[in-house]
């Protein structure tokens, strides 16, 4: 039998991948990789990456997220709730003239917080960007350009 998953606000691991962008890291496991994302305004946001193996989910707790799902931009809103299926281009940063703090789990989980780690190390000045490129199929993160979602960025940040 597997025994519950408790993870204390207190005790969780929040790292950070740009100035205004906290992760915090929640649970790791093979049913579920599980963060918050806490965005601050004017944040770019994650570049446009899909996933071969893994759905990501998106809950809005708070302010308002854009998310680039394929071709698609929506705009996120407290309560709102998004799936991106595996192989699906997405994206997503903090609407125009917002913040956002989202939860965000990915099923099946796999062993995905080292990633975080990494782009918290390379924020920090500490590791390569060119490791982020390397650990793609580790963490089944594979990164693709978007002129659509760079646009996106771009208007938001006007």
């Amino acid at each position: 039998m597997t025994e519950p998953t408790l993870i204390r606000a207190g005790d969780a691991e929040v790292l950070s991948d740009a100035p205004g962008s906290l992760i915090t890291l929640l649970a790791d496991s093979a049913a579920a990789t599980t963060n918050r994302a806490t965005l601050g305004q004017g944040v770019f946001g994650t570049p446009a990456h899909f996933h071969t193996r893994a759905t990501e989910f998106f809950y809005v707790l708070d302010g308002a997220l854009q998310v680039l799902a394929g071709e698609d931009l929506h705009t996120l809103e407290p309560g709102d709730f998004l799936a991106v299926p595996p192989t699906v281009p997405h994206a997503f940063g903090p609407a125009a003239g917002s913040a956002a703090d989202v939860l965000v789990v990915f099923t099946p989980g796999m062993a995905r917080f080292g990633y975080y780690r990494l782009l918290d190390r390379v924020a920090r000045g500490e590791a390569d960007p060119k490791e982020i490129a390397a650990s793609s199929e580790q963490y089944d993160n594979h990164y693709v350009d978007s002129p659509r979602w760079r646009q996106a960025r771009a208007d938001a940040a006007a």
